[in-house]
């Protein structure tokens, strides 16, 4: 299911010169159209000190239907009638999936399970030959029998004119009945639509529709949330309450979550001071090719925070960062004196992470 695109939003809370971190927001993510269910976005740097805004649109989201995803999946059904259709589809089986679900609807006209997943398929071009606009008449009909993630999908159409003439309205529509019934990416959706009107209201009513999505265990609104209660907007100003939703949109594996989790770790805001445990979320954050979290933990390797002092380490993962359009002056200057020896060691350990998938 294509999500509506996600600017990311950040905070900059980090201590600044020769032996802290810079200060700068997360990278926000891209919007490319996703070749199967879940497919992530990848993450681009934003300029040091860039304004920390969040604003709709924001960016893609599984699919109710993705293997093991908590915000909306139909679970395989149980006792004499197991969902052959729905497992087909978790093994990505996509032909399978698609037979299962065009024989149950044979069989049943009014299941709207079997025409959601008929709906989804068409929609990817999974099992079948990509066509919006059938994606769409399945999702209709899926959504008269009540299924909500058949209109959370047809309100990202509408917004977007994928399957239908374009028509924001009736794609908000679509989404606000989605989340009434209880559709976590509909409610995150609206939530970013919300914060973007800028009216005292909408932003309580984001950040209550954030909250939906969270329990959900969707990370990325997680991360949202946790920066309205960083910021107080929508909910009153508690870094406890981010740093925990930070944590669990890190353990979710949003890689913007990832990344203020440790910012808030390794400055003790919300949570008690561990340096050593925030250098090991960037590490992994890094190691995900997020430039912030590279940059950072250049500057820790530079100084020995967190982690022991290492200059070649410093220089790779600053090369690294570097290559993403994350140049650091004061990283630069500060690694002018490695031998050339030690450079090379450093562009060979920066070129070896750059081609890391």
């Amino acid at each position: 299911m294509r999500r509506i695109p996600r600017a990311a939003a950040l905070l900059a809370c980090l201590i600044g010169q020769t032996a802290d971190l810079a200060a700068a927001p997360t990278p926000p993510a891209q919007n490319p159209a996703p070749q199967k269910p879940g497919a992530g976005a990848p993450q681009t740097p934003r300029p040091p000190n860039a304004p920390e805004v969040l604003k709709a649109p924001v960016r893609d989201l599984p699919s109710p239907y993705t293997p093991n995803y908590a915000g909306g999946a139909r679970p395989p059904a149980t006792g004499s009638t197991p969902d052959f259709a729905y497992g087909a589809y978790q093994r990505g089986q996509y032909l399978t999936a698609f037979r299962e679900a065009t024989k149950r609807i044979e069989a049943d006209r009014k299941d709207g399970a079997a025409m959601t997943l008929l709906g989804e398929l068409y929609n990817q071009g999974l099992g079948t030959k990509q066509d919006p606009v059938k994606a769409a008449e399945w999702y209709r009909l899926a959504a008269a029998q009540g299924e909500s993630a058949a209109m959370a999908s047809l309100g990202l159409m509408a917004m977007d004119g994928r399957g239908m003439p374009k028509d924001p309205k009736a794609g908000r529509r679509w989404l606000e009945e989605a989340a009434e019934k209880g559709q976590p990416t509909a409610a995150y959706n609206l939530a970013l639509i919300l914060l973007g009107t800028g009216a005292e209201a909408d932003q309580a009513r984001a950040a209550t529709l954030f909250r939906k999505a969270a329990e959900a265990e969707i990370g990325p609104a997680q991360h949202d949330l946790g920066v309205l209660y960083l910021q107080g907007r929508g909910v009153p100003k508690d870094p406890s309450q981010a740093a925990e939703w930070f944590r669990r949109a890190a353990d979710n594996g949003d890689l913007a979550g990832e990344v203020e989790f440790a910012i808030l770790l390794f400055n003790g805001i919300g949570l008690p001071k561990d340096e050593a445990r925030a250098a090991r979320y960037f590490l992994h954050a890094a190691s995900r090719g997020n430039a912030i979290a590279q940059n950072r933990v250049a500057r820790l390797y530079a100084v020995g925070r967190g982690v022991p002092k290492n200059i070649v380490e410093a220089a790779a993962w600053n090369l690294t960062a570097a290559a993403q359009g994350l140049s650091d002056s004061w990283l630069d200057q500060t690694l002018t004196g490695l031998s050339t020896e030690e450079r090379a060691r450093a562009e060979r350990l920066a070129g070896d992470r750059a081609n890391v998938k």
